[in-house]
């Protein structure tokens, strides 16, 4: 029998520290789940941890290096929903664990939900152990998990937490979906004009040549934009990858962040996605932490760090200092100018009633309604405005060819 040190949630709600023993950890969590105790930590007594820790040095160095490499969004909302269902079902975290690692596909995100494993059998809790790799569990993840380990209620977080990036996601999709064909279009597009500019246009300059004739102004334009076309093709990937450079590099710059996403929030109609999408993703996120039993400082701070827009973290820095000075949250919100009346006035009255978790989800449904709105109507202005581009561009180039023709035609008449 070993002994194992535990810490664990009582019946009242109290937490104890103490020893058990046991012939494995799996059953050291059964023996105090059935005394009405929910363990948020467990680990063997010293020695045996000792002994562990030797054999499970050389496993961690098998799994270095596993910190970079990417895990789609996809993937860890299914673990986050399996876990969530695993430990409503009572298993140990360990045993749970084990068999989400054992039935992914070989990859980055076994060999992480491995190593993960290891760490919790070790002794260490869930969030210490997720937290090595913070490009697959961002702070908000680790954060709620070490909220639900410390209230006893981790299947609850969970299946927030898979809640939330499932909202999360959907949103993300749709907006990138209504992208989609406006790229589509005019990828397109361009492709037939450099068909045109490269293998139409110097066919017609053979015979405006031949004809010896001043030609107008829209056709000696147009040929001279195909000699460009012709002669510096390969300058416009170079211009796209140096202006893309440039734009990286200015947002690395405080200032230069600072513009950036001012200009996002200030776009029409894609700046109005923009702002309900963030703002949608800083209630949604806010809210799931404070029900989740996180302080509301640290909740803020997180927030802050995930909204991905630096004029609106600004905003939630400035309520942070307002908090600690004992304000609500409402009068910062309201003086930064960034948030809807609206939106304050509801965020007040949750604070009002002590349900400012769930005024925040309310407020996040009703944002991410508007922003399908929003995207369904740039999906139907972008259509015409495409196709009148299109038509316009094919028409110029039409007219301009035809021009010098007309007139000889006229002449000859």
């Amino acid at each position: 029998m070993a002994v194992f040190e535990f810490e664990a949630i009582g019946p009242g709600g109290q937490k104890k520290r103490s020893t058990i023993e046991a012939a494995n950890q799996a059953e050291a969590i059964k023996q105090l789940r059935s005394r009405g105790m929910k363990p948020t930590k467990i680990r063997e007594s010293k020695k045996a941890a000792a002994g562990g820790s030797a054999s499970g040095g050389k496993k961690k160095k098998m799994g270095g290096g596993l910190f970079g490499g990417g895990v789609s969004q996809a993937d860890l909302v299914q673990f986050t929903q399996q876990l969530a269902t695993l430990q409503d079902a009572g298993l140990p975290i360990v045993r749970s664990l084990k068999i989400l690692a054992d039935q992914m596909n070989p990859g980055v995100f076994q060999n992480q939900l491995n190593q993960v494993t290891e760490d919790v059998e070790g002794g260490s809790t869930l969030s210490e152990a997720l937290e090595k790799y913070p490009k697959t569990f961002d702070t908000l993840f680790v954060a709620m998990v070490k909220a639900g380990e410390a209230g006893g209620v981790l299947d609850t977080i969970l299946q927030r937490l898979s809640d939330f990036q499932e909202k999360s996601m959907k949103l993300r999709k749709k907006v990138q979906g209504a992208l989609v064909y406006p790229v589509a279009v005019i990828c397109v597009a361009a492709l037939i004009l450099g068909f045109i500019m490269t293998q139409v246009i110097p066919q017609f300059q053979k015979m405006f040549a031949d004809m010896d004739t001043a030609l107008p102004g829209p056709t000696l334009a147009l040929l001279g934009f195909a000699e460009a076309v012709q002669g510096y093709w390969w300058a416009a990937p170079v211009v796209i990858f140096l202006v893309l450079a440039a734009l990286k590099a200015l947002a690395k710059t405080s200032g230069g962040e600072l513009a950036i996403d001012k200009s996002k929030l200030n776009a029409p109609i894609f700046g109005q996605i923009v702002r309900k999408s963030t703002i949608s993703r800083f209630c949604r996120t806010l809210g799931t932490l404070i029900s989740s039993g996180v302080p509301i400082l640290e909740a803020l701070e997180i927030v802050r760090a995930a909204v991905g827009n630096r004029v609106i973290s600004d905003a939630i820095e400035s309520v942070c200092g307002s908090i600690r000075e004992g304000e609500t949250i409402a009068e910062p919100l309201g003086a930064s100018g960034v948030f809807d009346p609206l939106l304050v006035n509801m965020i007040d009255i949750g604070e009002e009633t002590g349900e400012l978790d769930k005024m925040l989800n309310k407020i996040s449904d009703n944002y991410d309604l508007d922003v399908d709105v929003l995207v369904d109507s740039l999906s139907s202005l972008l259509e015409p405005v495409l196709i009148v581009g299109m038509g316009g561009a094919v028409g110029f180039i039409v007219v301009a060819l035809f021009m010098p023709l007309l007139s000889i035609i006229q002449k000859v008449g």
